[in-house]
């Protein structure tokens, strides 16, 4: 019987310790909170964030990240990546250009834009610092991102989101975004 428990609480120390090395280096669980995300993250829906990838290739513009919130470092924040270290942002007539081309972001929905009535939407004319990167949410109306605090640094970077595992009906691989 001793032999039996020894054999057990090894089992569970070992799969705790592969729990806790991979939760630490590898993946991390997050839940999108709000809706600045909508229509393609909603509130609850809960992702697998990679953070090794970013260890051995730079973030792409394009990719939804978790990242530490300039404003309070105890809150993740899930927003996508629009501009690279050393490219111009800039919004006019409601239309976000990088380096004077005008983004392609198919992934927003026709009710999807900058602040209508704000200052913002047409007000944005940045380069973007090194090591920084100028991020959106995808439901610009509702969303506290780039705009509000400006670029966020690299090492607030957690990881790129990869997996949404819930709901189970939108089980998937987060698809990547080519412009």
């Amino acid at each position: 019987m001793v032999h039996f428990f020894f054999d057990f609480l090894e089992t569970i120390v070992v799969a705790l310790s592969i729990f806790v090395v991979i939760y630490l280096f590898f993946v991390q669980p997050h839940e999108v909170k709000g809706s600045s995300m909508e229509p393609n993250f909603h509130n609850n829906e809960f992702i697998l964030t990679d953070k090794i990838s970013y260890r051995f290739q730079d973030p792409k513009r394009g990719d939804v990240i978790i990242f530490r919130s300039p404003n309070n470092p105890d809150v993740d924040y899930i927003k996508r990546i629009i501009a690279l270290p050393g490219e111009k942002v800039k919004a006019k007539n409601g239309y976000i250009y990088v380096d004077e081309t005008k983004l392609s972001e198919k992934y927003l929905n026709d009710l999807t834009f900058l602040f209508p009535t704000s200052k913002l939407q047409n007000d944005i004319d940045i380069i973007v610092p090194q090591d920084e990167y100028f991020v959106l949410g995808d439901n610009r109306p509702h969303s506290s991102d780039s705009r509000e605090f400006g670029p966020i640094s690299r090492s607030s970077i957690i990881g790129k989101a990869f997996i949404r595992y819930w709901p189970l009906p939108l089980l998937g691989v987060i698809p990547e975004i080519k412009y």
